[in-house]
């Protein structure tokens, strides 16, 4: 080898030795060729096994004898490690060595055959490894003990949603038959007191009775303002939207509240439309009957209230406007909280401030929106904003708009059914003071038992609605199947809920709600009266 040779094998030397890795390198027979000092070093082999021309078995031998390779036969433990380090064109193992480090090799086949080895000491890594792989256990522990107690903690929630749902089905219930029980006698009371008013004008009881009367409609604001909150906060009210006439909207709250807008020299205005809605009629209903009602009740005598609708877009907007008492922007939200009341308001009328507390949870329930202005001392506007469809064509209520009437000179014949004997005794007093012939009865059994129908022939059916044998709707049917199907009917009814209504609409029945109000009730019997008479036909025995 020339001068030049020998120095460049001394630098190449010296550099591999510099490496941080082990190195070696065996020819084709397995025999070492060259090694660095960090290979000599890593593996601890005795100067022996550290000469050129050294075979790789020797080397794997006293590995084996040492332990380095596991324990058994060193021999076998030799032949093993030098068939992995070759049977592949690369590989890459780890192993521990006698002093707890783990070496990495990275064997690679030369194409002549031999074989170029080099590993280093990745004992830190492999700690960090299993350190992390340790940390992925716990946290993976960690995460299944928190989703085993979140999953309990969501039955658990589930358990108490479903109890609680059940005890609010079960309020609603409760509610519902108890106001029914607690609406009769009141209904009953209404009814008498209502005959008192007639009897005491001109007297000195004509203020007691007023008096009365006024509590009664008081208790009967605040039970059925309680019920609709109950009925709403527990999702019992299911809107069931569709095509509604908004002139029928309209002739209700005509009906409703002209009587009262009079007695109280208030001049109530109504705007007809053509518009045709897509509302939940009993529901929207709802919150325009309690939207006019504040305002007649908040505006002095001599005021006006205007109720209309306008197109605005795609929806029509209706308007309930009053020159009432007003309130100002800071007083807004104050007015749809429970039990709250504005102090002039509080000194014009009587009430629990639950009103518009309804209004908002109907409007929110139904998704529609509702925007006010008002001015203190001059007046309010409520705009309610409803869909509209123009595709489908609202049916038509039957009859027309019921006018009062002085039932004095009527002459009406009217049947009146109700499973409570005071509330009977209460209506015959009411409608005989107004020249009404009166027959009544418990049931239909008494009706076809006493013979009630035999050479009279009624005007109007007042049928109440929970019977003990049958509902009034199925006895108004069972009448109109004896009597002729054109008999006008009103279910009279202390059940409020959206399906009694509905179910009465489909048959042409109207509905009077009790407690009985006699404005209401005079209006229905107008109404009802107006769809005129058909020639007696006899029930018998």
């Amino acid at each position: 080898m020339s001068p030049a040779n020998t120095d460049t094998a001394a630098s190449l030397s010296q550099a591999i030795d510099c490496i941080p890795q082990g190195i070696a390198v065996f020819d084709a027979k397995m025999r070492l060729v060259m090694s660095n000092a960090r290979y000599n070093t890593l593996l601890e082999l005795p100067d022996d096994l550290r000469k050129v021309g050294t075979p790789l078995f020797d080397i794997a031998l006293f590995l084996g004898d040492r332990g380095d390779l596991g324990d058994g036969d060193a021999a076998r433990l030799a032949i093993e490690r030098i068939n992995l380090l070759t049977s592949s064109p690369v590989t890459i193992t780890q192993r521990p060595n006698m002093d707890g480090q783990t070496l990495e090799f990275h064997s690679s086949r030369l194409p002549d055959g031999g074989l170029v080895i080099a590993f280093s000491d990745v004992t830190a890594r492999v700690k960090a490894e299993r350190a992390l792989e340790q940390v992925n256990l716990t946290l993976e522990g960690r995460v299944a003990e928190r989703t085993v107690a979140l999953t309990r903690v969501n039955a658990e929630l589930e358990t108490a949603r479903a109890k609680a749902d059940a005890a609010n089905h079960d309020k609603t219930r409760f509610l519902a038959a108890a106001s029914h029980d607690l609406l009769q006698p009141l209904n009953a009371a209404r009814l008498y007191t209502s005959t008192l008013i007639e009897r005491a004008k001109s007297t000195g009881l004509a203020d007691l009775a007023n008096s009365i009367e006024a509590s009664l409609t008081a208790v009967e604001e605040i039970m059925s303002a309680l019920l609709d909150i109950s009925r709403i906060d527990s999702g019992a009210l299911k809107p069931a939207p569709a095509p509604v006439a908004a002139r029928d909207l309209l002739k209700r709250i005509e009906v409703e509240f002209g009587p009262m807008a009079r007695e109280r020299n208030i001049a109530l205005r109504i705007v007809p439309s053509k518009a045709t809605l897509l509302v939940d009629r009993s529901l929207v209903g709802r919150i325009v009957q309690n939207l006019v009602s504040n305002a007649i009740k908040y505006t002095n005598p001599g005021g006006k209230v205007l109720v209309g609708f306008r197109q605005r877009g795609n929806r029509m907007r209706l308007d309930v406007i009053d020159t009432g008492i007003g309130f100002n922007k800071d007083q807004h939200l104050l007015l749809f909280a429970e039990f709250s009341r504005l102090e002039r308001g509080a000194r014009m009328a009587q009430g629990l401030g639950l009103g518009l507390s309804i209004v908002q949870r109907l409007v929110t329930a139904l998704g529609l929106t509702l925007a006010l202005d008002s001015a203190e001392g001059r007046g309010s506007r409520f705009s309610l904003f409803l869909p509209v469809t123009r595709t489908i064509r609202a049916p038509t209520e039957l009859g027309p708009a019921p006018v009062e009437t002085n039932f004095g000179t009527l002459g009406l014949k009217i049947l009146c059914v109700d499973n409570e004997r005071a509330i009977i005794e209460a209506m015959e007093g009411l409608l005989r003071h107004w020249g009404c012939d009166v027959r009544s009865a418990l049931s239909l059994k008494q009706i076809d038992r006493e013979h009630l129908l035999e050479g009279w022939y009624p005007d109007l059916v007042l049928m109440d609605y929970h019977l003990d044998q049958t509902s009034g709707l199925d006895a108004i049917e069972w009448l109109r199947h004896n009597l002729g199907g054109h008999l006008p009917a009103a279910l009279v009814t202390a059940d409020r809920s959206p399906a009694v209504r509905a179910l009465a609409e489909e048959r042409g029945i109207a509905v009077v709600t009790k407690p009985v109000k006699p404005a209401a009730l005079r209006a229905a019997i107008s109404g009802l009266a107006n769809q005129g008479r058909r020639p007696e036909k006899r029930v018998g025995g």
